[in-house]
């Protein structure tokens, strides 16, 4: 049974949501502020996050950034405002979709199986031996790595980083989702190590290292690899 978060402060919004979700037999957990979306978010480990943006406390756009630094869950965002750079902001932040209100609560529903059903599918990807995006090849039990057919060698740390960047094609992972990935829980240097190593990366997979077109840097949250 997939867990779902709810972080919304408007209390009528949550109990129909909560409903819904719970007739398609999700378990659902609920809070109403930013701090404690953070706290439940690490209690609950839930499969899915839906986030309003504006929460007393702390907005969600930190919340989902926060988020971001040590998780992969998906994130759907709420939010009252229209503006395409609002949408923008919060996907660069790292959420999965952006729902504007009102909306239908039963779109959302759809939404929410989409993005699980997506997540399934990577987590199937993840394990495959042959893992592909944007041009680059890995054969992980061969360790062969090709770029629009060019083989490429790469040091085990940047095969390491390579194969988790391409397990998530278009999700953002948080800098230190990716040291404790490659480098484990017990690392402890700090995020300039993975900085060099995503820089060495470039060099090797990028046409134009200086601007790079599959790894892309996310702002105060890390990176992602295009797909």
């Amino acid at each position: 049974m997939a867990k779902i978060l709810i972080v919304d402060d408007e209390e009528t919004m949550v109990r129909s949501l909560a409903a819904l979700l719970s007739a398609e037999s999700y378990e659902v957990v609920s809070v109403g502020d930013g701090p404690g979306a953070l706290a439940a978010a690490r209690a609950h480990r839930p499969d899915l996050i839906v986030l309003d943006v504006m929460l007393p406390g702390l907005d969600g756009m930190e919340v989902c950034r926060q988020i971001r630094a040590w998780s992969t869950v998906p994130i759907i965002m709420l939010t009252a405002k229209t503006g395409e750079l609002d949408t923008v902001v919060g996907l660069e932040v790292g959420a999965d979709d952006y729902v504007t209100k009102p909306f239908n609560p039963r779109e959302l529903v759809a939404r929410v199986k989409a993005q699980l059903r997506r997540t399934q599918m990577l987590a199937s990807h993840a394990q495959e031996d042959r893992l592909e995006a944007s041009g680059v090849t890995m054969n992980v039990g061969s360790r062969d790595i090709r770029v629009a057919g060019r083989e490429v060698t790469l040091s085990p740390k940047e095969f390491d980083l390579l194969r988790v960047l391409l397990s998530h094609p278009g999700r953002v992972l948080g800098r230190d989702f990716l040291l404790n990935r490659v480098w484990g829980e017990d690392f402890c240097g700090d995020t300039r190590t993975l900085d060099v190593h995503i820089r060495w990366l470039r060099e090797k997979i990028e046409d134009d290292p200086s601007s790079p077109r599959r790894i892309q840097t996310v702002h105060g949250v890390g990176y992602r690899f295009v797909a």
